[in-house]
């Protein structure tokens, strides 16, 4: 999917810095940032959503000593 995005010139002159100094294209690095920063938000906003449903009591929570008894690791 072709996508074209607008950079603050300051953000374009290091991309192009990085780019030309490691040989890689700077569609590369658009790339790579987006999907190590696409994982990150994931991470994060999934997180939330758990804990809001943990605080409003529609997530069960298990205290660790549960989780052991059930497991059979207190044997």
């Amino acid at each position: 999917m072709a996508t074209s995005v607008r950079l603050a010139p300051e953000t374009e002159q290091r991309l192009d810095y990085l780019a030309s100094h490691t040989g890689r294209t700077k569609a590369y690095y658009l790339r790579q940032i987006i999907e190590q920063g696409i994982e990150e938000m994931e991470d994060y906003y999934l997180a939330v959503d758990v804990l809001q449903r943990v605080r409003s009591g529609q997530e069960p929570v298990h205290s660790a000593a549960e989780l052991r008894r059930d497991l059979g690791l207190d044997d």
